[in-house]
């Protein structure tokens, strides 16, 4: 199978979308002209015009709400965003328009739009863009939340979220864009809500997504060269979670350790915990545990920025403790 890179594989999604409906267009700053700030759209203008592929003023309020707007006059809009900490911007028009209005009008109004782009830490960028949104946009009731990690997902996902008729929040990473995957060349689509076991295993259950995967596969592989069979689930969707895989895994290995990027408080890996303990407490042999970003902003030194976020010695310490803990 061929492979290609991250950001080749949302373009062919956005692309091989746009040529099915004609309802789909792409908008935001730098994405046509100058091919995307991160060339995910590169060449995407020459091919649909710019009419389909529109830049914007650095105006992410402005914008949103234009965009919302089209969604629900019948159109299709897929928003990028230069880095989900600019959303906070326009956050009143996906809280309180986009997920909202199919509520507030009794069904008769939706709002079909996709908003995307390079979400949480890419190394030395400072506090004020090296946020992760995935569970702070999972609390809204009205909209879904995909979080990838691999170019397959990323296209698969992101052309059923085009085709979704609710908001859809596609959370990507801007140091993955370069990473290549295998990717079929026939069309295919991957169902929102369905969770992936990336690795087989039998002693404990480990749950990440987006690039904090890359840290979970990694901590499976050192934890296999002392014996310890570590399944590793990529969520790939926050909200709907599938909670029936990671409960389905649990029976089996009885443990579970979560990784993620999200600060601790009122995390993704808090609500899977609740749930988990619900649905699965009989299963469990030790306490549901997590590693999380350190809870404070992260700073630019690159010393600050390694103790901030999750790291392989620090899961494979954590799921050596899990293993020797008895219920």
């Amino acid at each position: 199978m061929r492979q290609i890179a991250f950001r080749e594989a949302l373009r062919e999604a956005m692309s091989e979308e746009m040529r099915r409906d004609e309802r789909v267009f792409l908008m935001g700053e730098e994405v046509a002209e100058y091919n995307g700030a991160y060339k995910v759209s590169q060449g995407m203008l020459d091919e649909f015009g710019p009419k389909r592929i529109i830049d914007t003023p650095i105006s992410e309020l402005g914008f949103t709400g234009i965009a919302v707007g089209a969604a629900q006059s019948g159109l299709r809009p897929i928003v990028e965003y230069m880095t989900w900490n600019f959303a906070v911007l326009p956050l009143d028009q996906i809280l309180n328009t986009a997920s909202k209005m199919l509520a507030m009008s009794g069904g008769q109004v939706g709002c079909p739009i996709v908003f995307r782009g390079p979400n949480g830490s890419a190394g030395q960028l400072g506090a004020q863009h090296s946020t992760a949104f995935e569970s702070m946009y999972a609390n809204i009731p009205g909209i879904k939340v995909i979080s990838v990690s691999n170019p397959y997902d990323a296209k698969g996902l992101l052309k059923s979220a085009i085709r979704d008729n609710d908001p859809v929040m596609f959370m990507e990473s801007e140091v993955m864009y370069g990473e290549k995957g295998e990717v079929p060349e026939e069309e295919y689509l991957i169902p929102i809500g369905k969770a992936d076991i990336k690795r087989k295993g039998n002693d404990v259950t480990i749950v990440s997504f987006n690039k904090m995967m890359k840290v979970a596969l990694a901590a499976a592989t050192e934890l296999e060269k002392e014996g310890i069979s570590a399944e590793v689930i990529d969520l790939r969707t926050i909200r709907p979670l599938d909670w029936q895989t990671i409960l389905e895994s649990v029976k089996k290995t009885n443990r579970l350790v979560i990784v993620e990027e999200q600060w601790p408080f009122a995390s993704v890996s808090s609500e899977i915990t609740y749930q988990i303990q619900k649905e699965g407490f009989d299963y469990l042999d030790a306490p549901i545990r997590r590693i999380t970003s350190a809870d404070a902003p992260m700073h630019y030194a690159p010393t600050l920025v390694a103790a901030y976020l999750p790291d392989v010695p620090r899961t494979v310490k954590l799921v050596k403790e899990v293993m020797y803990l008895k219920k």
